[in-house]
């Protein structure tokens, strides 16, 4: 289901009355911060409503809602990249430092060596998290708390959130051509728990992978 706090089928009946491109970028730039807010409800209409040209979709393209999309997510991105690192990155290292971090084996060393870590793998980490139900929006904190190179933080995130957002756009495209206005929102509700099985499959996938990786005997 789609889960926020507010009634998501209401907000979903007003955003189809009054969608735009303002619209569609503030509410995917809360989607990608740190308020919950499901994307869900805001590409697969506004480009539903772009692909008929009617009502609030008539000065709307499918191609513009989704880069708009796009550039709200990354700005969403932003916020939590930079909150982090000017927040949770002194509170890490305040706690690695503290008694109680030592006593949960925890030091300035390995803090240190976890932040090299995602510095060198944060660029795949942070693209597949863009696709994963429930981390999209917190892939954004441990690039920031790591200090993560802006400029690949920029590049993976915005391409994770392209290629989430064109999945999300072509599901309004598709439902365009099916279903009429009224049973929108219970088709998007259907197929959402499709996208959601399926990034969390992917995320099996990539802890798989990457404990596979960790684990495997190196050639000496």
């Amino acid at each position: 289901m789609l889960l926020s706090i507010f009634d998501a089928s209401e907000f979903f009946n007003w955003f189809v009355q009054n969608a735009n491109y303002w619209f569609v970028f503030i509410f995917m730039v809360i989607e990608s911060s740190f308020i919950p807010f499901p994307s869900e409800v805001i590409v697969p209409p506004a480009a539903y409503l772009a692909c008929r040209n009617v009502g609030a979709g008539a000065d709307m393209n499918i191609w513009m809602v989704t880069l708009i999309a796009t550039a709200g997510a990354l700005v969403g991105a932003f916020i939590n990249y930079y909150l982090a690192l000017w927040i949770g990155r002194p509170v890490v290292y305040k706690f690695a430092d503290s008694r109680f971090g030592h006593a949960c084996l925890i030091n300035r060393e390995k803090v240190d060596k976890a932040e090299a870590y995602f510095d060198k793998h944060g660029a795949i980490s942070t693209f597949i998290g863009r696709l994963i139900p429930a981390i999209r929006q917190l892939i954004s904190i441990p690039a920031g708390i790591s200090k993560m190179n802006v400029g690949q933080f920029a590049l993976f995130t915005f391409l994770g959130a392209l290629l989430w957002n064109a999945v999300l756009a072509g599901l309004g495209y598709w439902l365009s051509t099916t279903v009429d206005e009224q049973m929108l929102f219970d088709k998007v509700e259907e197929y959402n728990r499709y996208l959601t099985w399926g990034g969390y499959a992917l995320a099996i996938l990539c802890v798989a992978y990457i404990l596979w990786n960790a684990l495997r005997p190196r050639k000496k």
